[in-house]
């Protein structure tokens, strides 16, 4: 058997294959591995000539005073290097660390990219095949990269039109809906999967990945049909984990060139990303009128002061509120036709959608209100995007 290079690099020097072997006993994701080693390197070289054996609080806090204030690290890049030190410390090597005092980075308030309802059609025109299904859906339902990439065939319920997101950003679960308007494409791909997965087995190729939890406890799972990849990659290939030859996910890095290229070809003048679809799908929700109890709900933020970021990207911040601006053009009777009251529009009970905890069919998201593709309309029926908005 050809050898294991990721399952066999277990660390260079004696605290970091402590570290790799605390990791792997608590069966943390490759991903949190590579973040976590990648910290705890960048501690070692600050602190050199020091050993992370001979550390202590003071030189964490030293180095995440560094980040701060040298490196301007956001926030969120100081916990988690916080986060890695502290597993690195404390759980590998044994070492409390105590009270820690230290710089913390300053929140910076970033407005989100986020594309219209024109700039998502133009940029899905500009895509074909599997790519598009997945930047669709990926606007359509408000996910993130990873969550759609990982998305498996049980996670899709067609009947209720749900998508169920498990081990999301936290390792939380989720409930979000999926447009009517792709109804046909979902279905397509999964009837396009069935010969795929059909030949694998006939192959003898090894069930797709699982959660080492999940393998231990259901070892054929990854053979049965709702636990395969909902897009999968074309070429099976060896797992760098484990050394076992196998079909993956399709790989993040197509899926961004794809995105990108889209968007350059559509002559949309933004970056636009993967997760600037999960943007554009909350700031087109509150658009709409839908409450932002229920957006929080649906992209999964454990905060509401989160989803409260998308108010700033709204077509209207301030319940429609003119600049002075607009008014000077206006005459006098225009100015008073309007009462305080015209501008407020639907309440937010008027607007307020159905839990997704319940059918959620009978509620439209952003994207089904852009005008469908001619490939996605089932032949001789009028899909729920045929009440198109121009906006």
């Amino acid at each position: 058997m050809e050898p294991r290079p990721a399952a066999q690099d277990l660390g260079g020097y004696d605290w970091e294959k402590a570290l790799v072997g605390t990791l792997r006993v608590r069966g943390l994701l490759a991903r949190t591995e590579d973040t976590y080693r990648s910290w705890a390197k960048r501690f070692a070289r600050f602190i050199t000539p020091k050993s992370p054996y001979a550390a202590a609080g003071e030189e964490v806090s030293a180095f995440l005073t560094d980040l701060a204030i040298n490196n301007r690290a956001s926030p969120s890049s100081q916990r988690q290097a916080l986060n890695a030190l502290v597993f690195l410390m404390q759980e590998a090597l044994g070492r409390e660390l105590g009270a820690m005092d230290f710089k913390r980075a300053t929140p910076r308030v970033r407005v989100p990219v986020f594309l219209t309802k024109d700039e998502c059609r133009r940029l899905f025109t500009q895509m074909t095949g599997t790519h598009r299904l997945m930047a669709e859906l990926a606007y359509g339902s408000g996910l993130r990269l990873m969550e759609l990439l990982r998305l498996r065939v049980q996670h899709l319920d067609l009947a209720r039109m749900q998508l169920t997101v498990r081990g999301g950003k936290g390792d939380k679960d989720r409930i979000t809906v999926i447009p009517d308007a792709l109804l046909p494409a979902l279905q397509g791909q999964l009837e396009r999967l069935r010969p795929l997965y059909e030949a694998d087995r006939k192959e003898g190729l090894s069930g797709v990945w699982l959660p080492d939890g999940l393998e231990k406890k259901f070892q054929h799972a990854g053979e049965r049909w709702e636990w395969q990849w909902f897009f999968p990659s074309r070429e099976a290939s060896r797992d760098p984990a484990t050394g076992t030859v196998r079909r993956h996910h399709t790989l993040d890095g197509a899926f961004q060139n794809a995105v990108r290229k889209a968007a350059t070809a559509a002559g949309i003048n933004k970056r636009v990303t993967p997760h600037v679809f999960r943007h554009s799908f909350a700031t087109q929700l509150l658009d709409g009128g839908t409450d932002l109890r229920t957006v929080q709900d649906l992209l999964g933020h454990a905060d509401i002061r989160t989803t409260q970021i998308y108010l700033h990207c709204m077509k209207k911040p301030g319940l429609g509120v003119k600049s002075p601006f607009d008014m000077l053009r206006a005459g006098p009777f225009d100015m008073l036709r309007a009462g305080p009251f015209d501008q407020l529009g639907a309440g937010p009970f008027d607007a307020t959608p159905p839990s997704p905890s319940l059918r959620p069919t009978d509620r439209a998201g952003p994207f089904d209100q852009l005008q469908p593709s001619p490939s996605l309309r089932p032949p001789g029926r009028a899909g729920p995007t045929d009440r198109s908005d121009p906006g």
